[in-house]
């Protein structure tokens, strides 16, 4: 079997001899990673979408070639000899070669780019092609992402949701965001609230189905005081995140905001939706309006008219479902309730706070100084500690670097800072945004800031030393350090928002 004469110059050949040398790497680096299970991220991104791409641009060649070949030889014919279409006689050798040669590389050509694009469309889904791609840029999101409760959710069930339409709109964003990459373009941290982002009841609510929301939620926080003795503090809330009768629904409690009988809005002052001066509430079965305006924080109209008003979803309060950044002293207070960090060691709280309340200008540094730091505070303060407990003091250096690396990133500028969490109300004013006593209605109606209406503390208090509820009659707080009524008028990020 002869190739067509037409197929013999140097474009088509140095296009045949492209797509084959690629074929060939292709299938070089499908063996290791299968048979070896070598590779990483960037093995795919070769083997998925760069190499085909020069598979694909020698394979045009070959037909460039070609016709630029058949037109060098048509201008040495004779005008009678000139054909306007070729002859298509299957008697003729060269013909039934040409169809062979085409028919066996089209249906070749067929397989290999339907099976490729199949593996390069779930490769770029992929949480491996999200998080490891672009490392230093995700690192902060894909190392949060693997210590949250959605880790075994893929990046693009929230991200983008089911439907080809979004999945070309998150594409063609996403070479802007290739760009910025490469060029080095991108702001850190990274800015949020995502804009135009997919609605949560197209993404969160096809596994969190908001009219079947059971019964309360008990929980337990654990904290440590900043003392020499690291004191242990508990309170047990039950969260109301439904009604008190499971049978009511949605009518009461935390997901009230998302009954679908009501209807919630607002408009943020602020980018990063901090401070919400304006919120509207509308029944949509009575039609009842009610406009909760701040007196200290008032918009005027124009300001009103050029913002969003948003209607109230599950991101609002949740927005930080799979990427969030502890507070050290939370993470502090976790390692120590796993045993990480030793409670035994006099002050720990106290000299893992000092540490971590300084900034870093890179994350091998800040490693540098927290185990420099540790060591030096023992040696001077209890320096026979230093052999008696050095298996203790090493592992809670080990532990704080482990927490800090998990949670800040300073190379991107990330922390809890740059992430509030607007779930609660410590660290950042989440709830206390609107329910704060201080948004009014015309007729005086405020929206509350009553403890009672999200949880009821059912015991709280040291270990040992438990105040315990009635079931007629939640607690109230007390404040785990006496700082008399001040968490009744100020706002618990006024002190949380610090590292103590």
């Amino acid at each position: 079997m002869k190739l067509p004469n037409s197929a013999r110059n140097w474009l088509s050949l140095l296009g045949a001899g492209i797509a084959a040398m690629n074929l060939f790497i292709i299938g070089f680096l499908l063996a290791l990673s299968f048979f070896y299970n070598l590779g990483s991220s960037y093995v795919g991104l070769f083997i998925y979408i760069i190499l085909p791409m020069f598979f694909v641009g020698g394979l045009i060649l070959i037909p460039i070639g070609m016709i630029r070949t058949n037109r060098k030889l048509k201008k040495h014919l004779l005008a009678e000899d000139k054909l306007e279409w070729p002859k298509i006689d299957f008697n003729d050798p060269k013909t039934r070669n040409a169809s062979v040669v085409f028919i066996v590389g089209t249906v070749f050509i067929l397989i290999i780019s339907s099976m490729g694009s199949y593996h390069a469309f779930h490769y770029t889904e992929s949480v491996e092609f999200c998080g490891k791609l672009c490392h230093q840029v995700m690192a902060p999101e894909h190392t949060a992402y693997h210590q949250s409760s959605h880790e075994r959710v893929k990046c693009v069930e929230c991200h983008v949701g089911e439907g080809s339409g979004w999945y070309m709109r998150s594409k063609l964003s996403g070479l802007y965001q290739v760009y910025s990459v490469l060029t080095k373009k991108y702001p850190k941290p990274i800015p949020t609230p995502i804009e135009n982002l997919r609605p949560a009841r197209e993404t969160c609510e096809q596994c969190h189905w908001p009219q079947k929301f059971y019964d309360s939620k008990l929980k337990n926080k654990k904290s440590y005081l900043a003392d020499e003795t690291t004191t242990d503090h508990n309170i047990f809330m039950k969260m109301k995140t439904s009604a008190n009768i499971s049978a009511k629904g949605l009518s009461e409690g935390i997901h009230w905001h998302i009954n679908p009988d009501v209807k919630i809005e607002y408009i943020a002052s602020t980018r990063t939706r901090e401070t919400l001066p304006w919120v509207r509430y509308t029944n949509l079965k009575t039609g009842e309006v009610k406009l909760y305006l701040e007196p200290d924080n008032l918009l005027s109209q124009k300001e009103i008219d050029s913002l969003k008003t948003r209607t109230m979803d599950c991101l609002d309060c949740h927005n930080r479902p799979s990427h969030d950044y502890h507070v050290p002293q939370n993470f502090i207070d976790e390692l120590i309730s796993s045993g990480e960090i030793s409670k035994q060691l006099p002050d720990i709280k106290v000299v893992s706070m000092d540490i971590l309340n300084q900034d870093y200008p890179s994350t091998d540094s800040a490693m540098i100084a927290i185990r420099s730091q540790v060591l030096e505070y023992y040696e001077v303060m209890y320096p026979e500690m230093l052999e008696s407990n050095k298996a203790e003091i090493t592992n809670t250096i080990t532990a704080i670097q482990k927490g800090y690396k998990s949670n800040i990133f300073p190379e991107m500028r990330v922390n809890w800072k740059a992430y509030p969490n607007h779930l609660g109300h410590l660290e950042t004013n989440g709830c206390f945004r609107c329910h704060n006593d201080k948004h009014v209605t015309d007729k005086g109606e405020t929206i509350s800031r009553d403890c009672n209406l999200c949880h009821d503390i059912v015991s709280q208090g040291k270990t040992g030393e438990m105040e315990m509820s009635t079931l007629q009659a939640p607690l109230e707080f007390k404040h785990p350090i006496d700082i008399d009524k001040q968490w009744e008028t100020k706002l618990c990020s006024e002190c949380h928002n610090q590292l103590y």
